[in-house]
């Protein structure tokens, strides 16, 4: 069989991207090892923060505020409930690059965001526990995506549009050349024109039998759900929220009970290298699991919240953190967007969006320059 575009990794990017291409009349194809959305990536858990205001840089808040209007225009086209505007609150030491950086992102782009003592947050939201040297940045139109939700909208649109899905099946081998590729699976041999490789924890592993290596490493993750007071805690009283500890990187992020859930908190930085065909460990299989969020919990929060349970997930880490988001430098019909590093999903809509420019048109219409993998050489 073939297509114009073949899609390898139909999670959060692969599916956005699948969408825009067949949504302009483009035959496209997605595959992918599960059948999207799936627990076996980084788009589970229910829920994830998009933040404007970038603590990781300002050259994200392009991206952030496009993906911020493609979610809006999911959201309303798909009939589904997918974003929350609970606001975030990022805190930490006012000295620090991460609330200095969403500070500047916020001044450089016009964003609403309120300046925060420690007083000042503790008193807004009693559920909270900040030290006097504490500061917050408070950003009122942020907020949290339904992630599984968000996947399976653009899945029905995209199939709706006439995308061609292939789920549970293997990619066994991968051929390019200049104006086509090969895509083998367990079952079938397809080929296409163009091919967009966003299959996460897998990337580097397809995209190595093309001849090109990356710098990724797969780390598990987890993320727990803790009883919590609904009249301080749930959607519409308690913000979402990103603290990073001074001096420190350690941070960790958090959402208000949604739907009488329970407060969600995970820890953003460390977790277990593991290997990208590795089964992860479930939850509890190591002490930092539950006792890095509790510790954190009991520091930051004013009421005691026991641990509900846990979730485990993967991060695709760069050398950076940041994104890369290219095509291969042989094959220049062979685009790939992976390293999402843990804040990806935010972003998802906006990079579906510009591996579709850069399979229709050869270029993206936002700035891509500061994900290309030229930078590890």
């Amino acid at each position: 069989m073939n297509f114009e575009t073949i899609i390898v990794g139909a999670g959060s990017m692969g599916m956005a991207a699948g969408y825009f291409l067949a949504s302009q009349g483009k035959k496209v194809l997605l595959i992918d090892a599960f059948d999207p959305p799936h627990t076996e990536g980084s788009h589970h858990g229910e829920t994830r923060i998009i933040r404007h205001a970038y603590g990781e840089g300002e050259n994200y808040v392009p991206m952030a505020l496009r993906a911020q209007e493609l979610w809006l225009a999911l959201e309303e086209k798909s009939n589904k409930k997918l974003f929350l505007k609970t606001g975030v609150l990022n805190a930490g030491d006012p000295d620090s690059q991460f609330i200095k950086n969403v500070k500047k992102s916020a001044q450089n782009y016009s964003l609403p965001v309120e300046v925060m003592t420690a007083a000042e947050m503790n008193e807004k939201w009693p559920g909270f526990r900040f030290p006097n040297d504490y500061a917050g940045c408070f950003e009122k139109n942020s907020g949290v995506l339904m992630v599984e939700e968000c996947v399976r909208a653009y899945r029905e649109l995209a199939e709706k549009a006439g995308a061609v899905l292939r789920t549970n099946t293997i990619v066994k081998s991968i051929e390019a050349a200049g104006s086509s590729v090969t895509v083998k699976t367990d079952s079938e041999t397809f080929t296409g024109e163009k091919l967009i490789v966003t299959a996460g924890k897998g990337t580097g592993p397809i995209l190595s039998t093309l001849g090109l290596e990356l710098p990724l490493q797969p780390m598990r993750k987890t993320f727990s759900w803790f009883d919590s007071n609904e009249n301080i805690y749930r959607e519409g009283k308690f913000p979402a929220f990103a603290v990073n500890y001074p001096n420190s990187d350690e941070l960790y992020y958090g959402f208000p009970s949604i739907d009488e859930a329970g407060v969600k908190i995970g820890r953003h930085d460390e977790g277990q290298p593991v290997q990208p065909w590795e089964k992860l460990a479930g939850y509890g299989a190591f002490p930092e699991d539950e006792g890095d969020v509790t510790g954190f919990a009991d520091q930051f929060m004013s009421q005691k919240l026991p641990v509900k349970y846990g979730k485990t997930c993967v991060y695709t880490n760069t050398p950076d953190s940041d994104f890369i988001i290219d095509k291969h430098p042989e094959f220049k019909n062979v685009f790939f967007a992976c390293g999402f590093s843990g804040h990806g999903f935010k972003f998802a809509s906006a990079v579906g969006e510009i591996l579709s420019q850069l399979a229709v048109e050869g270029k993206s219409k936002l700035d891509i320059s500061d994900f290309s993998l030229e930078r590890f050489k």
